[in-house]
């Protein structure tokens, strides 16, 4: 069996547990209370800067049908403070594994929320953690020498948004940019199941600067449906909508780069553990 198997199987296990969990706790809280702490595993991303995006979830609605019961219901990216021994680590195991797509990290439980709610300041700035090369739930999962049960600090909040059963998709396919130095990430803005994550690097022209991206910048692509079939793919050129905080959009060229994930099973309702079609075409 391949380590992909292996770890969908895993994942398979594990999200069926939280999500009983969920329903069986009552993740979803009342209106203004805090969910109780759970384990948000995250994927681990970049070269230069390191970003996390927690692995979201639906599961399904409260009885009320206003909100969902998962405590993954919120899309959270994060920019990551390592400290420069933490980087080293990571940059070490990275040159050693050129292959490998992506990492994971695998917190200590704690409240998701603490982490960008207030936006002034939010409650939590680091927690501990371990970083895994590739998915933390393959068996055997392979931890980083050196990130291992460490303290992990955030520098910031990218994006932090809680899943309204009530929103609107947007039709047209949309992401979120962002990125430091010379990097630029697309994250898909997930917003209403049946939806996906999809995580790519990707070049902007004209090149928006670290302060434009110190606000929320969305990409829309005006021509592609708002659907996992009409994704971006690797080594596309894709003409785009650029909007940076309030601003008025201005046109853009994507030039796709690297596929770093990408899932859709986690997030239809109910949730379907077995690789999608779409996941299989990659």
């Amino acid at each position: 069996m391949s380590i992909a198997c292996d770890w969908r199987m895993a994942r398979r296990d594990f999200l069926q547990g939280t999500a009983m969990a969920a329903v069986t706790l009552g993740f979803s809280s009342p209106a203004g209370a805090e969910d109780r702490p759970a384990t948000h595993n995250m994927l681990v991303f970049g070269d230069q800067t390191v970003f996390f995006s927690h692995l979201p979830m639906f599961h399904g609605l409260n009885e009320s049908g206003t909100d969902f019961v998962s405590p993954h219901r919120f899309q959270v990216i994060l920019q990551a403070a390592l400290t420069a021994e933490q980087m080293a680590a990571y940059v070490k195991d990275r040159q050693a594994h050129p292959d490998t797509r992506f990492y994971t990290l695998g917190p200590e439980r704690f409240v998701l929320t603490r982490l960008f709610e207030p936006k002034t300041g939010p409650q939590t700035a680091e927690f501990t953690a371990t970083v895994f090369r590739g998915h933390l739930e393959a068996q055997p999962n392979h931890p980083v020498r050196g990130l291992e049960q460490v303290k992990i600090k955030i520098g910031r909040a990218v994006k932090g948004r809680k899943f309204d059963p009530r929103a609107t998709k947007p039709d047209a396919l949309d992401y979120l940019l962002f990125g430091r130095g010379s990097e630029r990430f697309l994250a898909h803005a997930i917003s209403a199941p049946p939806d996906f994550d999809h995580v790519l690097s990707v070049s902007v022209s004209p090149n928006p600067t670290d302060r434009d991206l110190e606000q929320e910048v969305h990409v829309s692509i005006p021509d592609r449906k708002n659907v996992a079939a009409q994704r971006l793919r690797e080594g596309q050129r894709v003409d785009a909508m650029m909007r940076v905080g309030s601003g008025a959009p201005t046109k853009v060229q994507l030039e796709v780069g690297k596929r770093i994930y990408f899932e859709e099973g986690e997030l239809i309702v109910p949730p379907t553990f077995d690789p999608t079609a779409e996941e299989n075409k990659d």
